[in-house]
């Protein structure tokens, strides 16, 4: 699943049940504290036959034959199932989930004959207690069926309903489905945990205006009494719950054919022209999977369908996967180079699943980085060939930063760590899984060699297909090839090095001091903390790089000790350690380093990477936070910026100046605002004065482009607002029918949403645009507006009929980022707060990103008193207990901390650039 995190662009600018232990599988009883706890009791007052909220192993899902009928003008659903299962201990009594299902049957086929079922409910944990008359042996096979009906859900998870408005006006329903993680429950009775696997047979009744889609190629089409038509699916292959997905809808479609079957994309009649981007994409992926890892994609169809609503990016359905509309929909003429490049990726992200996660599962959701880490990580390898053109690899490094900001407080967690409930399974969907998982993949990669960490992920897919894993198995297959082929050590030990990386929380600061040709290494726990003592106790196995002013060869040092010392051929000017930052650590330079870095970057700032000169950048002013490093350090390694040209640098310099401002913008501190923004602005005027306003050059260049002009617009870069200002007045002028370059279409409509008659006239074309991209450009304008009384538009989102509710969080987050709207979006958030845990779920990422979004520019004490007051007075049913909080709290601390500490020094360094700046336009007045 892809999830989706708001734009750079905008961001620079502007469990029901009480928790108890889970069970490792097949171990259910270790460490269960639910056993001390008074037994639970079924909806009817019985006592309910199982305490645990995994499921018991006593019997096993071999197969599903289901059957489903949505009615569209009602809104509801009903079913049946019926499931043959193994037994594996004698047992009279079937444990399953069910969530918000009516069951209105239930019985067992046995081979001596059918028999009802009681069925006891246990709503806490959502399952069934199936009690049998008859004793089911151990080894033998039988069947139970079920009959049941729901409501269509009204949120975003399970099996859902949404709709859309055509060109002429008139909504239409339809309904989809959304399992992972654990709402397959919400849809059909079922053994909803990834290791219970088993093949399904699908059948779906629908009225004859509409399609039916699933997992497996449609086989027949039986016409029943009253015009309805039941469609029957091919059987699939062996695969979770979570995985299985069908449509009810009157979606069109393209198709292509790839080398091995057919790919097919559905989406809305209206918007079935915007999908050719999107299908040449997925052909050419998966066929670079299906090569890549030697192992042809298992089923006879791959269709990818765009959603109207849809809560997540995308999801990866085992041959149905489903995307919401910007993840699918390109047009040419509207959409831009950014969109070019992330629907591409999230496609790479789903198909790269086909194997990842749907072939081969992992046991428990505690490991789910083993699917999204190597999804995350593939996107890049596998675009980086398809389409060259799209760089890629310029864009990687920024994950890393982006995991590394929630992997620096103590509320961060292992990349696999025990979970139990459905809403810390939830919590896993998070930069963690995704981002830390693909880094340190990609660390692990650059060490052993691409070369053999293809032959052993090969290896582990191809031993363990249609089979669930664990931690352990991936590096085991990993050893066995690196014995062979590292040229490291021929007793590497990849579990022992990677245990370091996935079963500890946090990473290292290594700190680096050079004295003649000896340099003295040693590591800790980098921290936002005040508290030294919690940095303890943490050591990693760390494969260093580095080059020197002396050699640009990659040296290779793995640190496996708290301090280590390497010596060097001779004495040298600098070095840089992580060259590239393949390695998901940050690096402190004791003595001379910073100075001799510094001096490199003003002077010759290409003798290095685009990637090791952002990588500095993040380092230096991140080390400021935990005193390592002082602001004034930084600040002037930051001077060199005058001189960037390259993506990354540029957008990772704005990520770490931006946020200076940003905390004071809550503080209401005018006067040094403006001097900081100047500041900023004067950095990069060279750079923003050189863009064209135009959608040329390379996509890294187009991509920069978006950033800068968008920057310097919102920041009253006079060239930039007179621009914006005539595209958009002229725009308005053709009824906004003329053609605006779609790179900076964002930057001219941000002006044109300054007065009120432009903001009015951007949310008219925001109604009836049928293009995703542009809908979305307009929606971060109108949401950056300085005009307060129409930030609103977060009531609008809400209400989802102009604005779609699946886009609350990013309004939210914008408005939260708005000088002029952070005080309503925290209204607004704690006054909706049980209708958006509804609506979006606790524990996802969509309520984790608003509550962090949200809240972590605040910097004052009056600030972090409102916020833990309106949190602490939720109770665990509603979100007390979410690692968001946490980390908001934590978020806020620190800001704190760092406004006391260190806003003297900022104010005295900015008054002697200021003042530097004068004396040169006097000296130049003279001449």
């Amino acid at each position: 699943m892809t999830t989706l995190t708001v734009t750079i662009l905008v961001l620079l600018l502007v469990s029901f049940a009480p928790s108890l232990a889970a069970q490792l599988p097949g171990n259910h009883d270790t460490n269960d504290k639910s056993s001390s706890l008074l037994p639970p009791v079924a909806t009817n007052g019985q006592p309910f036959p199982w305490v645990h909220m995994r499921l018991p192993e006593t019997v096993s899902p071999i197969h599903y034959d289901l059957l489903v009928h949505p009615n569209l003008t009602s809104l509801d659903f009903t079913g049946a199932v019926q499931i043959q299962l193994q037994v594996f201990e004698d047992t009279s009594t079937i444990i399953l989930h069910s969530k918000e299902l009516q069951i209105a049957k239930a019985e067992l086929l046995a081979p001596e004959g059918p028999g009802p079922l009681q069925v006891l409910e246990y709503p806490a944990f959502h399952q069934l207690a199936l009690m049998s008359d008859v004793l089911l042996v151990r080894g033998g096979m039988y069947k139970v069926r079920l009959e049941f009906s729901a409501n269509l859900s009204d949120s975003f998870h399970g099996f859902y309903k949404s709709s859309y408005r055509t060109t002429t006006g008139e909504v239409r329903f339809m309904a989809s489905t959304q399992f992972e993680a654990t709402s397959a429950r919400a849809a059909f009775p079922c053994f909803d945990e990834p290791a219970f696997k088993a093949n399904f047979t699908i059948q779906i009744r629908r009225e004859s205006r509409h399609i039916a889609l699933s997992n497996m190629p449609k086989v027949k089409t039986v016409e029943l009494p009253g015009g309805v038509l039941e469609d029957h699916f091919d059987t699939s292959v062996r695969m979770s719950t979570y995985l299985v997905a069908f449509i009810v809808s009157d979606f069109q479609s393209v198709s292509k054919t790839t080398s091995h079957g057919v790919k097919v994309i559905y989406a809305v009649p209206d918007k079935i022209n915007q999908t050719d981007f999107a299908l040449n994409a997925a052909v050419r992926l998966l066929d670079f999977y299906d090569d890549y890892f030697d192992i042809p994609y298992p089923l006879p169809k791959q269709d990818l369908a765009a959603i109207p609503d849809f809560q997540s990016g995308a999801m990866e359905n085992w041959g149905l996967t489903t995307y919401r509309e910007a993840g699918l929909l390109f047009d040419p003429n509207k959409s831009s180079a950014s969109d070019k490049l992330g629907i591409t990726m999230v496609i790479a992200h789903e198909l790269a699943h086909q194997w990842f996660g749907n072939l081969v599962t992992m046991q428990w959701w505690n490991d789910l980085w083993l699917n999204e880490g190597f999804a995350k990580f593939m996107e890049f390898v596998s675009v980086n060939i398809t389409n060259p053109e799209l760089q890629v690899n310029d864009f990687f490094l920024g994950k890393c930063f982006e995991a590394m900001e929630v992997d620096s407080l103590s509320s961060s967690h292992p990349v696999s760590s025990q979970v139990d409930t459905p809403t810390q399974i939830q919590e896993m969907f998070d930069d963690v899984s995704y981002d830390k998982g693909a880094c340190i993949l990609n660390m692990l990669r650059d060490f052993l060699t691409p070369e053999a960490f293809k032959i052993g992920i090969v290896r582990y897919l191809r031993r363990y297909s249609y089979q669930n894993t664990v931690n352990s198995h991936l590096w085991e297959s990993l050893t066995n090839v690196s014995v062979y082929t590292s040229t490291h050590c021929d007793q590497l030990d990849v579990r022992a090095i990677m245990d370091t990386w996935t079963l500890q929380e946090g990473f290292p600061l290594v700190t680096v001091e050079v004295r003649g040709r000896q340099v003295r290494l040693s590591q800790e726990r980098y921290l936002k903390t005040d508290d030294p003592s919690q940095t303890h106790g943490f050591l990693w196995q760390v494969p260093l790089t580095y080059i020197t002013s002396s050699s640009n060869t990659v040296h290779r040092f793995l640190l496996k000790t708290r301090t280590d010392v390497l010596y060097l051929p001779e004495e040298v000017e600098w070095v840089k350690f992580n060259v590239d930052m393949s390695g998901y650590y940050m690096v402190h330079y004791e003595g001379e380093g910073w100075r001799s870095l510094t001096s490199l970057l003003l002077t010759n700032h290409r003798a290095l990477s685009s990637n090791d000169r952002a990588s500095l950048i993040n380092n230096a002013f991140q080390l400021v936070s935990v005193g390592k490093v002082g602001l004034d350090t930084a600040l002037d390694l930051s001077l060199y910026l005058s001189k960037e040209t390259d993506i990354m640098p540029v957008t990772q310099g704005l990520g770490e100046l931006v946020p200076l401002y940003k905390l004071m913008e809550k503080r209401d501190m005018e006067d040094i605002i403006s001097v900081c923004q100047d500041y900023i602005v004067e950095l990069f005027r060279g750079l923003i004065d050189r863009q064209t306003w135009s959608d040329e050059g390379s996509v890294s260049q187009r991509v920069l482009r978006s950033y800068l002009l968008l920057f310097g617009s919102v920041r009253n870069h006079p060239p930039c607002v007179a621009t914006a200002t005539h595209l958009f007045n002229k725009w308005r002028a053709s009824d906004g029918n003329m053609s605006l370059p779609s790179d900076v279409s964002l930057a001219v409509f941000a002006i044109g949403a300054r007065d009120p008659e432009g903001w009015d006239f951007l949310f008219e074309k925001y109604r009836h645009s049928q293009h995703t991209s542009v809908k979305s450009r307009i929606k971060s304008a109108l949401s950056i507006s300085p005009l307060q009384h129409k930030l609103k538009l977060m009531e609008q989102s809400l209400a989802g009929e102009v604005m779609k509710t699946q886009d609350l969080p990013h309004v939210v987050i914008s408005v939260s980022r708005n000088p002029k709207g952070y005080k309503l979006a925290w209204d607004f958030l704690r006054h909706n707060w049980h209708t958006l845990v509804k609506k979006f779920d606790l524990g996802s990422h969509s309520i984790s990103g608003m509550v962090t979004g949200v809240t972590n520019q605040y910097s004052t004490r009056e600030m972090m008193d409102e916020v833990r007051g309106f949190f602490d007075s939720l109770s665990e049913e509603t979100g007390s207990g979410l690692r968001c909080i946490q980390q908001t709290y934590e978020s806020i601390e620190e800001n704190i901390r760092w406004m006391d500490q260190h806003l003297p020094q900022l104010k005295a360094w900015l008054d002697r650039q200021a003042q530097g700046a004068r004396t040169e336009t006097r000296g130049h007045e003279d001449l």
